[in-house]
């Protein structure tokens, strides 16, 4: 394996950064990194030391600078479709199924490759790092093919990659590997057009998201769903309640489940990596959900209790899982079910209704699992911060370990305009805990739709909630880039810590206010702007560790 540089920048976003290539088994491929470059530093004996750079991992896709114009019906290239093709030609079977029959596909050694973030020598401090706790999840030193075929084999992880989405570049979700986030995207009957959607999805994917969720309720649903799907380098996944809600006329009663089946199949068709079904929304525990302070929060949830109680019948998703197993397996569409009765208030926290619906969502996992499909579970919600370790345990043994994807959890009810804080305080420890993957919450949750600089803003905050979990798991050289900035921070090497930012662009403007003159004058500067040279305190600190030795 080797890595080759490649072409493509990052524009203004993430400068001193050039996307290279691990190359794996075969010539086809091929998995992007981000290289971010750093500079040197001049002893006082005159000579220069130079500093090895940082690779990380990179889900921007080929138009990583999105400062350039895209035009969204051109899509990016197939770049899974020989391997699809190679697999259809011995008979069509999902990722699962390949994993049990011992087969490592080269979606799982892509991704295997991705995992390894820091390189082999790529940069200094791969030594030094706190050791971590996993609560049993079994981190390896290094993650290989195999290892990602073995995590799938046994449900404990999945590869959403659905056989008519050739374009995404492979990751994998699970509690054993890097915590990964998702960014919600999607029309609403008054805002947002196609182009806005896929500029939405390129922001998401520049700033870190490791898959994207079209949302859309308004107009244009499958085009919009199209273009996003054409345009993503990660996985796509979408709720298809909401697709056959407009489709019965914005009215519950009008559901049934040849209209849905119809839904799952065109959505499918199309190429989406994951589906969000409510199938443990059931009959008999909407009584005890309906006492709530905050009732049920998940759109998905509401629609299929409002159809259970115009009905009087049993969720036609739960009723039909079978079939829904049949048609997931038949394109290689992940499940993630869906936390319809996910708490939407901090009293309303780890109560019966919730935890009724996971032992469902357990059920509905092993019946999935033996039909090959591949499964992930959504939790909550509003959760106080001392009880989110019981939400994980919980899912572990109802769920049997299948992978956990949360949103947040919120710790608060009182965060409105910075509920994408309170969401990943709560995200860290759930992660922490063992939740494979969490979905952000912009500033604008419970309040409006978010735009684009809140979508930076959600997907930034659950990005630096995902690092702090790896670090506190014990993610083998998860901790090379905090070892990086502070090595440049010691040194004054002011380009190399903005650059090593989560967010450059911002960490620049607050340094500079956007004045490159200032930034070029100061990159000899041998103290920082808050304490000033008289009171710099690594300043003195050097200067007492040079006059003691």
């Amino acid at each position: 394996m080797s890595a080759t540089p490649g072409v493509g920048d990052y524009g203004p976003y993430f400068p001193g950064s050039r996307k290279i290539y691990r190359e794996g088994a075969r010539r086809d491929l091929r998995v992007p990194f981000r290289r971010i470059e750093l500079g040197h530093m001049r002893g006082q004996d005159g000579t220069i030391r130079r500093h090895p750079p940082v690779e990380v991992y990179d889900t921007s896709g080929p138009h990583c600078d999105p400062a350039v114009e895209v035009d969204p019906r051109e899509g990016l290239p197939e770049l899974r479709a020989d391997w699809i093709r190679e697999r259809e030609a011995g008979g069509a079977v999902t990722q699962r199924e390949w994993a049990l029959r011992g087969v490592i596909t080269p979606e799982m050694e892509f991704a295997a490759i991705r995992e390894n973030e820091a390189g082999e020598g790529a940069a200094e401090g791969r030594e030094v790092q706190h050791p971590g706790e996993d609560f049993g999840a079994g981190i390896p030193a290094r993650v290989s093919a195999e290892f990602v075929r073995r995590e799938i084999a046994a449900g404990r992880a999945v590869l959403p990659a659905s056989r008519r989405h050739p374009e995404s570049e492979p990751m994998v979700i699970g509690r054993a590997f890097r915590t990964k986030i998702n960014a919600n995207l999607g029309n609403s009957a008054g805002r947002s057009s196609l182009e806005e959607e896929v500029e939405k999805m390129r922001w998401s994917t520049l700033w870190g998201a490791d898959t994207v969720m079209d949302l859309s309720t308004g107009e244009a649903i499958p085009d919009t769903r199209e273009a996003i799907l054409r345009n993503s380098p990660v996985p796509v996944g979408t709720v298809p309640i909401y697709e056959a809600l407009r489709r019965a006329g914005d009215d519950p009663a009008g559901l049934d489940w040849p209209l849905f089946r119809d839904v799952l199949r065109e959505q499918a068709e199309q190429g989406v990596d994951y589906m969000t079904l409510h199938a443990g929304v059931r009959r008999d525990t909407l009584p005890s959900a309906l006492r709530r302070r905050t009732g049920i929060v998940s759109r998905g949830g509401s629609i299929l209790a409002r159809w259970i109680q115009l009905r009087g019948k049993e969720n036609f998703i739960y009723e039909h899982f079978d079939e829904v197993c049949a048609l997931m397996r038949e394109y290689d569409v992940a499940f993630s079910l869906g936390d319809g009765l996910r708490p939407g208030c901090l009293a309303d926290a780890n109560d019966e209704a919730q935890f009724a619906e996971l032992r469902t969502l357990g059920e509905l996992t092993r019946t999935a699992w033996n039909r090959g499909c591949q499964v992930m579970i959504e939790g909550p919600g509003h959760v106080p911060l001392h009880r989110i370790a019981e939400n994980m345990e919980r899912e572990l043994e109802d769920c049997f370990e299948a992978p956990f994807y949360t949103l947040g959890p919120l710790v608060t009810d009182i965060g409105a305009g910075y509920d994408h804080v309170n969401s990943a305080i709560g995200g860290s420890v759930m992660a922490w805990h063992g939740a494979a993957m969490l979905c952000y919450v912009t500033p604008k949750e419970h309040l409006g739709l978010p735009d684009r600089d809140d979508v930076r803003e959600g997907v930034v905050v659950h990005r630096m909630a995902a690092h702090a979990a790896d670090l506190a798991r014990g993610i083998p050289g998860a901790q090379v880039r905090d070892n990086a900035i502070s090595a440049a921070r010691y040194d004054f090497r002011w380009r190399d810590v903005i650059n090593l930012c989560l967010d450059p662009e911002r960490a620049r403007r607050f340094r500079y206010g956007g004045d490159s003159a200032a930034e070029e004058e100061e990159v000899d500067v041998r103290y920082c702007s808050m304490c000033g040279e008289q009171f710099c305190s690594m300043r003195m600190s050097r200067r007492v560790a040079e006059e003691d030795s």
